[in-house]
């Protein structure tokens, strides 16, 4: 059910919605020694340090027109970083209109053009590695969680360019119920038929796309992978010219594997 501005359901009291989008982007890296592995991880500890990921969320919360309230940040040892930002109703230039629901990439931080309820974004940041095959991955989790009319699928798009990601989970999922002055619950205020609806056509032309729609329930499901894979963008501190014979097809098959496996959520063997 859309809320256009021409026929605005009245409810009753506040808009009870909690709209939750979860991003999750994957970074996988191939290292040959340990020192290049370990410098893999500090330069990825640096690159999404704490300040900088602050710096993101903040734009997020502009996009969905957000007061920040209060900002917790930490650089761990040995490596992640976690910032939460429990933000508020921001300044409002306007009321949602129509365009507020519409299935479309949200923009990038220049103004601020949604209203916005109590509601929280947080970021955590997972570098690991293989024991033994030289694989590196990082990991990003997103949650942006907003009460109130907007979805917080509009700041998808700036997210997405936010993280250079050779893989992205997204979820979306509206919980609890409104109701309207007649007192009949409201489970959703807007239509969506997919999460793919708010990623730009360039970007999803770059990935191999699946969606998983519960729609009794309000959830949206969405995971992506790059297309086209060159072996020397996943190579650290070298590149294939100076692999030995047989190495380039060893590697590539290890890399492979390992975008597929996060992809598809199982080990292949």
């Amino acid at each position: 059910m859309t809320l256009s501005s021409e026929q605005r359901i009245t409810l009753h009291g506040f808009n009870n919605l909690t709209k939750t989008l979860s991003f999750n982007m994957y970074d996988v890296c191939f290292t040959k020694t340990k020192e290049e592995r370990d410098a893999y991880i500090e330069y990825i500890d640096e690159q999404y340090n704490a300040d900088r990921l602050t710096k993101i969320l903040k734009n997020v919360s502009d996009i969905i027109g957000a007061h920040v309230l209060n900002i917790a940040q930490q650089d761990y040892v040995p490596q992640g970083s976690s910032v939460t930002i429990l933000v508020s109703e921001g300044p409002v230039v306007e009321v949602p209109d129509e365009s507020s629901y519409d299935e479309s990439p949200g923009p990038l931080p220049d103004n601020v053009v949604f209203q916005l309820d109590k509601s929280h974004i947080t970021v955590h940041t997972y570098p690991e590695f293989h024991p033994t095959e030289g694989i590196s991955t990082f990991r990003a989790d997103i949650d942006v969680s907003t009460c109130g009319e907007i979805s917080p699928l509009k700041a998808l798009n700036y997210l997405i360019h936010s993280f250079d990601t050779d893989i992205m989970t997204m979820d979306y999922r509206v919980r609890g119920f409104t109701r309207n002055i007649e007192g009949d619950k409201l489970f959703i205020d807007h239509e969506i038929n997919s999460i793919q609806n708010y990623i730009p056509d360039e970007v999803k032309e770059l990935y191999d796309m699946i969606d998983v729609n519960i729609y009794p329930e309000n959830i949206f499901h969405t995971k992506c992978k790059l297309k086209n894979f060159d072996l020397n963008n996943y190579l650290f501190g070298f590149t294939k010219d100076e692999l030995k014979p047989g190495e380039e097809k060893e590697i590539t098959a290890k890399l492979k594997k390992e975008m597929d496996e996060i992809f598809y959520g199982k080990n292949m063997n």
